[in-house]
């Protein structure tokens, strides 16, 4: 059921991905400030975006109670295929056959590390002063990031802001799974006398407000590779420093895992770098008679 409740996670933020990016790069005045805020809130799209993302945020939870966060997480990568299979059915876009090979190695990795690196263990009752580490030094890194991508480039600041985002999403993960214990422990009332659903609240605020700011600012092809990438890389140290999570100890299989868990990286950039710059839809085809 975890394998199950993650990839329904990935899909829902495929969905959320595909709604929002299309909604907030469709201004046609190209509004900044609070004008864009309200032609944010006045879209549709862009408000189906957030029904997706408390969907994705319904199975992450659920996928984190029942498993280990470093299963979770690496498999959110699968949100590139899914976005993939998104960008070819709904918005009609062509894409390369490079790109579908990619998806599929991406695919095949990711399920091979999660079989040779069998991810185990972990506690429900981390240390205080591991929970002050990680979200000092988590939150410190993302917004060092998110203040050097408020300036340069679309390129630069696309690429800074993703990665700012992909660290506070990993922090935000050990934030639900903690949520989602003390909700089992002392129940949906109880749950507001304890610290983690405040923390997951001010995180996740702070994430998809970086999330937003990654994607208006510069090309999807460098902000969504960052996000999803760089964030089963932070979540599988935070597993194992917070949760005390382990794995297995043959060294051929941890060393299979681990290239496979590579793998799965450097193709996840490749589909995220030659998948369609934009959203827009391939333009119909027009034959030399002038018709379609």
């Amino acid at each position: 059921m975890t394998i199950l409740f993650a990839l329904a996670t990935a899909f829902c933020n495929a969905l959320n991905l595909v709604m929002q990016h299309i909604a907030s790069t469709g201004d046609p005045a190209h509004s900044k400030g609070w004008r864009f805020v309200r032609y944010l809130v006045s879209n549709p799209l862009w408000l189906l975006g957030w029904v997706a993302l408390a969907g994705s945020f319904v199975f992450q939870a659920l996928a984190l109670h029942n498993g280990q966060m470093s299963v979770v997480q690496p498999l959110l990568v699968t949100e590139l295929v899914f976005a993939l299979v998104l960008r070819r059915l709904w918005v009609h876009q062509q894409i390369r056959g490079t790109t579908w090979w990619a998806a599929a190695i991406t695919c095949g990795s990711l399920a091979l590390f999660v079989a040779m690196s069998e991810p185990t263990g972990g506690h429900a009752q981390p240390t205080s002063s591991a929970w002050v580490a990680v979200t000092a030094a988590t939150a410190g890194a993302a917004g060092v990031l998110a203040l050097l991508g408020s300036r340069g480039s679309p390129v630069r600041r696309a690429a800074l802001l993703g990665a700012a985002t992909s660290i506070l999403w990993a922090l935000v993960a050990t934030f639900i799974k903690a949520m989602t214990d003390t909700l089992t422990q002392f129940g949906p009332l109880g749950m507001f006398t304890h610290w983690p659903v405040y923390a997951l609240a001010v995180g996740a605020i702070a994430a998809e407000f970086l999330n937003q700011a990654a994607l208006h600012v510069g090309p999807l092809s460098v902000s969504q590779p960052l996000i999803v990438i760089v964030d089963p890389i932070v979540s599988i140290a935070l597993s194992v420093f917070v949760f005390s999570e382990v794995f297995t100890e043959d060294p051929v299989r941890l060393g299979i895992g681990a290239t496979a868990f590579a793998a799965m990286c450097v193709a996840a950039a490749v589909l995220a770098s030659t998948a369609p710059a934009t959203m827009e839809p391939a333009p119909a085809y027009i034959s030399p008679s002038g018709k379609n």
